[in-house]
């Protein structure tokens, strides 16, 4: 990609396939793609196989004593998908649980969780060229990155997302819970004292509950070249 890099921030819901739009942008324009979301369902999945994290509890001491024996990193397999690992495993399937998502959604209401790993991420963006989605990027992470976008769509569109997206990993989940889970997300991360889900004000929003992938793509395309063009020319 010719052209001073940028960082890009893409923020929204869960469920909204930042993700998916990340990686395309990353794809498109020879960035780096750093999944927020994968590092916060590694912790989780930490704290699950330490004993640490339950349906109805969370025991934060012995998760803060160790928040800093979490090393996470991305590497890119033979297909040329990123994959997460974490102190040196390949956790990517691990984490893509329903059980790693509800647990990605409590740790990351922990001041001292976020602080770890947005210092990281931050550390990930200094070089610019870096496309990362959350829910907390344009806001907290990356506040000054050149462009913002915000996916957002309707809470039933969003669970049949993430049911069919189960299913194809070979779960058998129950539609009413993962649009249940999808609810309570919703209101753990736009509730949560530490940077709450929120639009960036200088953010472009988009509501994708009935629009496909490629004209989503096109789309961030096209603020892309927008943003960068105005650059160009101030």
């Amino acid at each position: 990609m010719q052209g001073k890099k940028i960082n890009i921030a893409v923020d929204g819901y869960s469920s909204c396939g930042k993700s998916t739009i990340a990686k395309g942008l990353a794809r498109e324009l020879g960035y780096t793609y750093i999944d927020s979301g994968a590092m916060y369902r590694a912790v989780a999945l930490f704290a699950i196989r330490n004993g640490w994290i339950s349906e109805s509890e969370m025991d934060e001491e012995q998760l803060r004593q160790h928040v800093a024996d979490i090393h996470i990193t991305f590497k890119t397999n033979h297909q040329g998908e990123q994959e997460t690992y974490l102190n040196g495993e390949n956790v990517e399937q691990q984490i893509r649980t329903l059980e790693a998502a509800n647990g990605a959604s409590r740790v990351s209401t922990l001041g001292f969780v976020r602080k770890e790993l947005v210092n990281q991420q931050q550390l990930m963006g200094k070089q610019k060229g870096v496309v990362m989605d959350g829910r907390d990027i344009g806001t907290v992470v990356f506040p000054d990155a050149e462009l913002k976008l915000f996916l957002t769509a309707s809470p039933d569109v969003r669970a049949l997302r993430r049911f069919d997206e189960m299913k194809a990993n070979g779960e058998n989940p129950s539609f009413g819970d993962v649009l249940a889970n999808v609810k309570e997300r919703d209101l753990r991360d736009t509730t949560r004292e530490e940077s709450p889900l929120r639009k960036a004000d200088d953010a472009l929003e988009l509501d994708n509950s009935d629009i496909g992938i490629e004209e989503q793509l096109r789309w961030a395309l096209e603020m892309f070249n927008k943003i960068t063009t105005e650059d160009e020319q101030n």
